[in-house]
This record gives structure tokens, C-alpha cells and sequence, in this order.
């Protein structure tokens, strides 16, 4: 049995975002006992990944950052291009490796949290707080307790919803024979790609120098593809429609991130508390995660630092859920043309209210005026519709 005053479980980038912040409080304020529980290594720890997300310079994290851009751009179906710079923010693509060896080497020494290797069984409440109870790397049985517990696994289970679709993708990072790739601007969307019918489908092009760049496929759509899928996807981006030439895959991910208008709890007991796309910070229209993550890192760490019960916030305003909660009618039901949807909101809305936009930080008239500039009578038949439409399990569909 081991006491603690925090646990946390996971050390993805929410759980990880979340000991730092604790383990890093103002001035005056004593270093909580923190213990990071993360997945012994195997197949329960899951590979390298990518994050992206736009702030303004310098950033917390920019030591670590692969890359960063200034420029933004968005190709539509038949190639015409909207490109914007979305001034004050940058565009920063980090690496799940590099974000975790930034961290360790900010939280050496005294303070820094317990580390603990182990597969996690349970979480429960008890009367002193929280107990996480499992099996660690040597296969022997493990118990934690500590007053406040944080949860960051990815959710077993989506909450029941009206709708849910999957934001998956698979990513090559290629080295090219010759200098291809413009580095002063990131392809955000890229429309050029066979559209599902329900839903939609977009390339992807994160450059790194002239010749390495991180090109993805991505569906927005109710299923994923098999591997075939996505390699066929990826090959006929490639070579049809960014004409690469010869060039040398060095590396791959790939991922399925949730787009759900469900409900995801946040405290789920007196004092365990779920975070990251278990606590809702998966933005439901994007997929976009990593920001949100780090808004609630801050505000739980500040409230734990002020005495105050730490309950994570709604990573998104009840406007920007209600709002996304439309749009993913729309595309679910082929009301709304999803390529066509966004090619006209990158088109006619400056860059950097856009991006405003999609964290939630434009003013309720900003969306009336976004509103304007997106199909208006789907998105006002999908208004009408949604309050009579029933939340179901996923299993249920």
C-alpha cells in the first residue's frame, strides 16, 4: 500500500501535462506527492504519436517542437487553394517522445512525481480518497491511495450519443529523391482525395525540411478501413495527387480519435476525476485534443494549488458542443457536404478567426457572422432536428 496525496493514471499527454503542472505550483505553495502510474512497456503502451495544435510564441513547449508554421493552406476539390496566416498563432507539430523527455528533464530532482510502471484494474473511491489498484511490471499486486485520483485512459467505451463518428487516419513520414515540399506552410486540409458518402476525406501535409514531410490520409466516417484502405489511400495521395516521386517511408502512425456528441463525465466519484478525451477535451468537430488538455492541466492544477476541489472544467463551452453537435448531424446524415463545408469556411473567414473559432474563443456575435458563411438551411433543419433525437450506446446503432 502506498499513500500519496495525487495519483495519476496515464501518461499520455494529459496525465503527463497534468504532474507537471501540479509538480510545478507558484511561488509559496508547497510540491504535492504526486505518483504517474503509465502502462508497463508491451503492447498496453501505445507507440510514438504526433500532436498538433496552434497557440501564440513563445509556448511552453516550443524547445521540443519537430516543427512550426506561420502559414496555413486548404485545397479544395478541383485544387483551388485558400492559404492564411493566422497571426499571432503558430501552427506546432510536437512529438509524443520529445514532450516526454522535455518533461522528465523539467521535473528532476526534488518534487518530481513517483513514477510507477503497471497495469491499472480498478479505480474507486474509499474514505480517504481515492484507490488504484492493479499489477506492476514484476507481475506483483499493486494499491495506491491518494486523496484526489485523475484518469486520463482513453475511454473503453463512447457515451451513448446522437451521433458519433471516428476521425482516423493513417500517416507516412517520407523522404523524397528531390525538394518538394515548401516549409514555410502546413497543407491543413487538401480536399484532392475520393469523398465517402457520408462524411469526408482530406490529405494532410505536416513539412519538416524540403524533403521529409509528415503526409497523412484521414476520414471523418462511421468506420475505419482495413490497412489495404489506407495504404491504397495513401499511395494514390502520394503519387496522383502530390506527385512526390521517388521517396522513402521512414516511419508511420496512425489513430482513431472520437467526434461525439456524447456526454463524457468528468468526476466520476467524492474524488476520482477523469481528464483528457475520457474528461471531453477531443474537441468534437476537429479531433483536436492537445490544447484543450493543456486548459485543463492549468485550471486543475490551480485549483489543487488554491485549496479548492480540483474537478477538471469543460475543456469546451456549451456553445461550441451545441454548435458541434450540428455539425456532426450534418455530415452523419449527408445533409451537409463536409469538403464543400469547410473549403467555404477557409475561404471566407480570415485565418486567424477561424482557428479563434475552433478553440472556442470568438464571441457569440463572431459565431453568428461564421454561421452566415456556412449552409444555412441544412444547419437549420439539423437545429430543428437534434432535440428530438434519442442518445444511444454505440452497441445500439
Amino acid at each position: 500500500m502506498r499513500e500519496t496525496d495525487v495519483i495519476v493514471v496515464g501518461a499520455g499527454a494529459a496525465g503527463l501535462s497534468l504532474a507537471y503542472r501540479l509538480c510545478t505550483p507558484p511561488p509559496g505553495r508547497p510540491v504535492p506527492d504526486v505518483t504517474l502510474v503509465d502502462a508497463p512497456a508491451g503492447p498496453l503502451r501505445p507507440p510514438e504519436r504526433t500532436w498538433c495544435f496552434w497557440e501564440t510564441s513563445p509556448g511552453d513547449f516550443d524547445d521540443a517542437l519537430t516543427a512550426s508554421w506561420d502559414s496555413l493552406r486548404v485545397r479544395g476539390r478541383d485544387g483551388a487553394v485558400s492559404v492564411g496566416r493566422p497571426a499571432p498563432y503558430r501552427y506546432k507539430m510536437l512529438r509524443s517522445g520529445a514532450f516526454e523527455a522535455l518533461l522528465a528533464g523539467r521535473l528532476e530532482g526534488p518534487g518530481a512525481p513517483r513514477r510507477v510502471a503497471a497495469r491499472i484494474d480498478g479505480i474507486r473511491d474509499v474514505a480517504s480518497g481515492g484507490e488504484v489498484t492493479g499489477v506492476d511490471a514484476d507481475g506483483s499486486p499493486l494499491t495506491l491511495r491518494g486523496r484526489w485520483v485523475f484518469d486520463s485512459r482513453p475511454p473503453r467505451a463512447l457515451p451513448p450519443a446522437r451521433t458519433t463518428l471516428l476521425q482516423h487516419f493513417r500517416g507516412w513520414f517520407v523522404r523524397t529523391d528531390r525538394p518538394v515540399f515548401d516549409t514555410r506552410t502546413a497543407d491543413l486540409m487538401d480536399f484532392r482525395t475520393p469523398q465517402p458518402p457520408h462524411g469526408l476525406s482530406f490529405g494532410y501535409v505536416l513539412p519538416t525540411s524540403a524533403h521529409e514531410a509528415l503526409v497523412e490520409y484521414t476520414e471523418f466516417s462511421r468506420g475505419v478501413l482495413h490497412d489495404a484502405g489506407y495504404d491504397g489511400a495513401l499511395r494514390n495521395y502520394t503519387e496522383q495527387v502530390l506527385g512526390l516521386g521517388p521517396f522513402e517511408v521512414t516511419a508511420s502512425e496512425q489513430g482513431v480519435i472520437p467526434m461525439t456528441d456524447g456526454r463524457f463525465p468528468r468526476r466520476v466519484g467524492r474524488s476520482v476525476f477523469r481528464i483528457g478525451t475520457a474528461g471531453g477535451a477531443t474537441r468534437p468537430s476537429t479531433g483536436y485534443t492537445f490544447a484543450a488538455v493543456q486548459r485543463q492541466a492549468r485550471a486543475v492544477a490551480a485549483a489543487y494549488h488554491a485549496g479548492r476541489v480540483p474537478e477538471p472544467p469543460p475543456a469546451h463551452s456549451a456553445r461550441a458542443r451545441a454548435m458541434d453537435a450540428v455539425l456532426l448531424r450534418g455530415l452523419d446524415s449527408g445533409r451537409v457536404d463536409g469538403a464543400a463545408f469547410f473549403e467555404g469556411l477557409f475561404r471566407r473567414v480570415p485565418m486567424e478567426r477561424l482557428l479563434r473559432f475552433l478553440d472556442g474563443d470568438t464571441r457569440p456575435y463572431e459565431d453568428f457572422a461564421i454561421g452566415l458563411r456556412t449552409p444555412v438551411g441544412p444547419m437549420l433543419r439539423t437545429v430543428a432536428e437534434l432535440p428530438w433525437l434519442p442518445r444511444r450506446s454505440t452497441e445500439d446503432r
